[in-house]
């Protein structure tokens, strides 16, 4: 059976990274404010026939890179993000020798709980 992560989590390595995630969770909440700000400023200059360039689009174009860059640090790690609004992530692990998701949610204290590739959050079950 082929893997289809290359990296795979034990809960302690999942649970060393928390930290970080909800730090990365935390910019991109940020970040979404800002984004959503600005898209609106830009879009009133171009409903109102002004010229979108400038500091506007400028700062669009910046937040934006900042929230891939943010995107890439879960990406890089094979770190899921199922549910950006509710901070839902999973992480790659292996559990009697298939592959599942250490499933953890931004509001939990720690991950308690996993689920196959295929259930998703529905069936997330205690560790």
């Amino acid at each position: 059976m082929s893997a289809h992560f290359s990296k795979h989590y034990t809960l302690e390595e999942a649970r060393a990274l928390l930290p970080r995630v909800r730090q990365w969770l935390g910019e991109l909440d940020g970040l979404q404010e800002k984004v959503e700000s600005l898209d609106k400023r830009v879009g009133s200059l171009i409903a109102s026939g002004d010229d979108a360039g400038g500091p506007s689009v400028n700062q669009l174009a910046r937040t934006l890179a900042d929230c891939k860059s943010i995107l890439h640090q879960f990406n890089s790690r094979d770190i899921q993000i199922k549910d950006l609004g509710r901070g839902l992530i999973d992480f790659p692990s292996m559990r009697e020798g298939r592959e599942i998701f250490l499933c953890w949610e931004k509001d939990e204290d720690d991950i308690e709980y996993w689920h196959d590739l295929e259930s998703g959050y529905s069936g997330r079950e205690p560790l």
